[in-house]
Order: C-alpha cells, then structure tokens, then sequence
C-alpha cells in the first residue's frame, strides 16, 4: 500500500487490475504488492487475473453452452476474452456478465458494412443463439408466479394476462431446437436458415420453449402490448384482415386451452407482484 492510500483505495485499485490488467504498471504493483522468495510482485499479481479472467470465461461458457458447442470451445473462448476485454464486468453479480454478449458479437462481426444478403450465414445463426440463450437465462431468475394459482380452461378471458415469466423470441434459424439438442448430449450441426417463432414461459421453476407460428407470435406481441385477449384480437384480424369472428372462433377452439395448460397466463386478480423474485437457487 502507498502512502496516503487507504484500504478503500487499495480496493478500488485491486479491481481496476483485475479488470483491465494491461492497464496497470509494474510500477503501480510494486508500489502496493510485495514480491515473495519466488514470484515478483507483477507475477503474483499476475496469478489472480489470469484466474479471475479464467474463472469469468467459464461462468460465460456456462450461460451460453450451446454457443460454445457450435463454436467449439477454443474459438468461443477467444471469443469470450475479446468479449471481457472489451466489455468488463463491472456488476456484483455474474447474472450480468452475459448480458451484452449478443449485442457483441453483432456489433464485431466482420461483415457489419455488408448488405444483409451478403453477411455469413454462420455469423447471423450464431447471433440468433446467443440472444436465445440470454433470454432463456434471464428467465430463469426472472420474476415469476411460483407458489400461486394458475388460471384453468374456465377462468374468463377478460381475467387472463401473460404470465411474468414469459417472453417471446423471433429467429432467423430454429436455434431453440438447436439449443436442446445440444442439452440433450447431441451433437448437431449448423441448422439451414429457417425462420421460427417461439414463447418461453416456466413453471415450477423450469423454463420451456414452445414452437409457435408467426401470426401467433404477432398475437402474443399484441397481447403484451394491451395486456387484453379482446383488444388483441380485434387488432389481430385487421392485422391479417380477416374476419373477427372467425378469429376469435380459431382462438376459443384451437390456441386458448393449450396456451393455459402450457403456462403462458395467469390471472389478473392473483398475479404475482412486480416485485416478487425466483429463487436463485432453482435456476436449473
């Protein structure tokens, strides 16, 4: 510790070199670590942020794992140094560390100034699964409706909202079959661009992924938007311009009782508040 500096500051400053290790002199360390019979103050530095470096990596391949099978895990680890290099982790948390993962790869693909019908198909795939695999985590801990009653096939529409716990995603490639594959022990390869649909909701605290189709998709979106089943249904059929009655006539006869047993409602009168939180340990 130097003169003048107080344990708060050696603090702040044993973080700085844990995050931006090419940033901090040799002057800097031996002005503040001691050297040992063996190892020079820089080295024994040096042992800790190569394992706080390793150790982030890791807890990155353990949010995105199928990213890291497609990828295969020496180019996902470079991947992922270039990622905490340039995005350091700056939360208390490793929930976050994920975060701007997608957005990453998005913004370094090296055919950013391309037409989009010249990009790499294999670049937009792995985009595409990277943003599947940060909403599936961010679900898992997300706030959801354990532990209260579920609607039922006679619960109202007037009563149902999305349940908290849910999101939809839109794909350019069936990343969430892709995905549970490679959960399952598989090994596949590169899927043919394809697009897909899919809402995400959990349940006891487990997430599922369930296919839907595009105009559904664009129902769930409406639905979210008015958090009313009769005003996003009226939309809907100006949406695909058809006739509202048969619409609601689809809905009441093919989608409503599977969406409920599936999860994907709750009752307005019971939701669960905005506060309320998924245990962590549950998350898997």
């Amino acid at each position: 510790m130097t003169q003048g500096d107080s344990l708060r500051d050696l603090q702040t400053w044993m973080q700085s070199a844990l995050i931006h290790p090419q940033a901090t002199s040799s002057a800097e360390v031996a002005a503040r670590l001691t050297a040992s019979n063996r190892l020079t103050a820089s080295e024994r530095l040096g042992i800790y942020q190569r394992s706080y470096i390793a150790r982030l990596r890791s807890c990155l391949a353990e949010q995105f794992p199928a990213s890291r099978h497609a990828l295969g895990a020496g180019l996902f680890d470079q991947f992922a140094r270039l990622y905490l290099a340039t995005i350091p982790s700056t939360s208390h948390t490793l929930y976050d560390l994920g975060a701007g993962f997608p957005g990453f790869l998005q913004d370094t693909r090296p055919d950013a100034d391309a037409p989009e019908e010249r990009q790499e198909t294999w670049v937009n795939f792995m985009i595409d699964l990277a943003r599947y695999e940060r909403t599936l985590f961010v679900l898992f801990d997300a706030p959801g409706h354990e532990g209260k009653p579920w609607p039922t096939r006679d619960t109202p529409d007037a009563a149902l909202v999305l349940q908290p716990c849910f999101a939809l995603g839109a794909y350019r490639f069936p990343v969430a079959c892709y995905y549970h594959s490679v959960t399952d022990a598989a090994r596949p390869g590169l899927p043919p661009m394809s697009d897909s649909y899919v809402a995400l909701a959990r349940f006891d605290y487990l997430t599922a992924s369930f296919p839907i189709t595009r105009a559904h998709h664009r129902f769930l979106q409406l639905l979210t938007e008015t958090h009313s089943i009769d005003t996003a249904l009226a939309q809907m059929a100006q949406t695909l311009n058809r006739a509202e009655t048969a619409l609601r006539a689809s809905w009441r006869d093919e989608i409503r009782d599977r969406w409920i047993a599936n999860h994907f409602f709750v009752d307005r009168a019971v939701a669960a508040p905005p506060d309320a939180t998924a245990r962590p340990q549950d998350r898997r």
